[in-house]
């Protein structure tokens, strides 16, 4: 399928997968344009991200000096503990050899190159482009680079099936109005009725997926509600200190929520949080993260209510059954570089509201 709307960038994949490898600095050899958004949040997240900053002639000529260069700087400056040469459209169409530049820059510090651009139709590529040369290089197991892949597989498949990737176009939507959810949502917890509140997220956007179980639980702490989340101890670096911070932020704070999949599982956790609701057989649901993950046969019949960070997942989300579903629009830059669970939105909407006596 050719989409036609906007779609995840290879390279961006690649630099937030160097970040999970706990890479300290990564260098984009390529225009300073290219990425700067990204790279600016990435750097919040405390990832340094430089650039070759090539330029036109450097098109035509080369650019493997440059890069040399900046190697050699980011090395003398940062001391980091690792790196990575990230590729660009510019770099990868005129054959610029990264890892002879590596060498030749004479760093010593341990620096894989990521080969990639920006025109694979999925971004899982610049992950992948990314896991293989760390796996090289005895960052991770290759057994480790084995399950990755597959998580991305299932994740794509998610998307393509019943996600912002389902059509050519979505039209983005801000979904329904926070305060009218959260007030139908305590409604339901007040009236003794049988709740799930399941979050099933997306790595760092957890830190703020969390907070609307915690809102549910502090708004109804007597509330017939049981709570999942992804937040099994697997992964990367980054994904396994994230889950811990968030559990042990959730715990803290009253919720005990059962353990079901890590937070890169979540496009293949979506049969198991469902058998998971079928046997508590609720009335209503809470999903939060990547509820799309779930088939909608399990939800079939529950009231559900659904929260997610992308507007074009309203739309599918709906179709899926979904009776309710709310977008936290500016989740992502508020969850990057945070080490404890951010308030969400909704949550503060949610808090408003009262339940019992």
């Amino acid at each position: 399928m050719k989409y036609m709307q906007p779609r995840p960038s290879s390279i961006v994949a690649a630099l937030y997968t160097a970040r999970d490898l706990e890479v300290d600095v990564a260098v984009l050899h390529g225009p300073s344009g290219c990425s700067f958004k990204h790279a600016r949040l990435l750097e919040e997240d405390g990832m340094r991200v430089l650039t070759t900053s090539l330029a036109d002639h450097e098109f035509i000529f080369g650019g493997q000096e440059p890069l040399e260069r900046v190697l050699q700087y980011a090395e003398e400056q940062f001391h980091p503990h690792r790196m990575a040469v990230v590729g660009t459209c510019v770099s990868m169409i005129i054959g610029e050899d990264l890892k002879s530049a590596v060498v030749l820059s004479g760093v010593s510090t341990p620096t894989i190159a990521i080969e990639i651009h920006a025109g694979y139709p999925e971004n899982i590529e610049g992950v992948i482009a990314t896991l293989e040369p760390a796996a090289e290089a005895g960052w991770i197991s290759t057994d480790e680079l084995e399950r990755q892949k597959y998580l991305l597989g299932k994740a794509n498949e998610v998307e393509r099936l019943r996600g912002a990737a389902c059509k050519p176009y979505i039209e983005p939507s801000r979904g329904d109005l926070k305060h009218l959810v959260a007030s139908r949502l305590a409604r339901l917890a007040e009236s003794g009725e049988r709740g799930v509140a399941i979050m099933n997220a997306k790595k760092e956007t957890a830190y703020m997926f969390a907070d609307e179980l915690l809102a549910l639980h502090d708004t109804c702490p007597c509330a017939d509600i049981t709570y999942i989340a992804n937040l099994e101890s697997r992964g990367l670096p980054k994904v396994r200190e994230d889950a811990r911070r968030i559990l042990t932020g959730m715990t803290g704070r009253g919720v005990e929520p059962e353990l079901l999949g890590a937070l890169d599982e979540y496009g293949a956790n979506g049969d198991a949080v469902g058998q998971r609701i079928a046997e508590l057989d609720p009335e209503f649901a809470l999903i939060v993260g990547v509820p799309h993950a779930i088939p909608g046969e399990y939800i079939d019949g529950i009231e559900c209510i659904s929260i997610t960070n992308g507007p074009r997942q309203v739309e599918p989300l709906r179709d899926l059954g979904h009776r309710y579903v709310v977008v936290e629009v500016d989740l992502h830059p508020k969850t990057l570089g945070v080490k404890k669970i951010v308030e969400s939105e909704f949550g503060a909407v949610l808090r408003s509201m009262s339940c019992g006596p």
